[in-house]
């Protein structure tokens, strides 16, 4: 397993490598020109082409690359254009909010996906498979940010129970910070709980087809320890490889979910950087997703271990 994990980890550069030149070359495509949104249009050719030399803007693209890429391998990011700090600790300042978004809504993805799954097969062909389905099927249907907005309108707005927005640190007041986040992390989370409840009930009743299920519940074992601590844990494989994928796309998702309910996040702070074209922001924010779906995966792989036994990685 050690000698696995080594491997894994160390097909994290090539990968890094392949993410930052796609990441690098799009966002240089991207029309706009840093130099002139500091300066603003009334600034004249000359001021710009030095503002351009001193960003070293001019360079040619793989010499800028070189220098960039070289920098992340050291886990330097390079520095904001118009932060006037370093990307890591810009990133880092908006962390909090961003992580306890994802955490907040990988934790109702996995509540309500496997309670709905895990009951939806266990009632199969039946009134509630079938409303526990559309449930989910509406979840999966419907886009977080829209989601988000009807939330707001109906929680915040209209019953007034829910703040429409903002961020409260855990540390300053945890009561508001709960609350405050209730919305957001229900819109992030509910869309991907609707995929995951209808794979745990395929996987669910494949599971309790199986002759061990249905001898355990002839001998008299009762159905809620058969279906928890037989059929749920060998269900589980394909629910944890989603999971795992959901880190890394509700870490992505909360870029949008961070807008509509104006969390000061990382979302919030990469859609600001693509608008002022600070390119050392939304490259080092990519890249620090990039490293956090290929971690994600990593720890997926580990887990199935654990989960089922027969699973074994070789050393050799």
């Amino acid at each position: 397993m050690t000698r696995y994990i080594a491997r894994r980890l160390l097909l994290l550069l090539p990968v890094l490598l392949i993410v930052g030149i796609i990441v690098f070359v799009l966002v240089h495509l991207t029309p706009g020109d840093p130099a002139v949104v500091i300066l603003g249009q009334d600034a004249n050719p000359e001021q710009i082409e030095n503002l351009r030399n001193q960003l070293g803007l001019n360079d040619p693209l793989y010499i800028q690359f070189i220098n960039w890429f070289g920098g992340v391998l050291r886990l330097d990011f390079g520095d904001s254009i118009f932060l006037n700090m370093p990307v890591t600790e810009a990133l880092f300042s908006r962390a909090e909010p961003t992580l306890l978004l994802t955490f907040y809504a990988l934790t109702i993805q996995v509540v309500i996906g496997i309670t709905l799954g895990v009951v939806a097969a266990v009632k199969h062909n039946t009134l509630t498979d079938r409303v526990l389905m559309m449930i989910s099927i509406s979840g999966a249907a419907i886009p977080n940010f829209f989601l988000g907005i009807l939330l707001i309108l109906f929680f915040a707005v209209r019953l007034g129970w829910m703040p429409s927005g903002g961020f409260t640190s855990i540390r300053e007041d945890p009561a508001e910070h709960f609350k405050g986040m209730v919305l957001p992390a229900f819109a992030l989370g509910f869309s991907s709980a609707g995929l995951l409840a209808r794979l745990v009930r395929s996987s669910m009743l494949d599971v309790m087809r199986e002759d061990y299920i249905r001898t355990a519940l002839a001998k008299g074992l009762p159905e809620r320890t058969t279906v928890i601590r037989h059929a749920l844990r060998n269900a589980l494989i394909p629910a944890i490889t989603v999971i795992g994928f959901s880190l890394g796309a509700l870490l992505g998702g909360a870029v949008v979910t961070e807008t509509v309910f104006t969390i000061p996040g990382m979302g919030r702070l990469v859609v600001q950087s693509v608008q002022r074209r600070d390119y050392p922001v939304i490259q080092g924010a990519v890249m620090l997703i990039a490293t956090f779906y290929v971690l994600a995966n990593l720890l997926v792989d580990i887990l199935y271990v654990y989960v089922d036994p027969r699973i074994r990685y070789g050393d050799d």
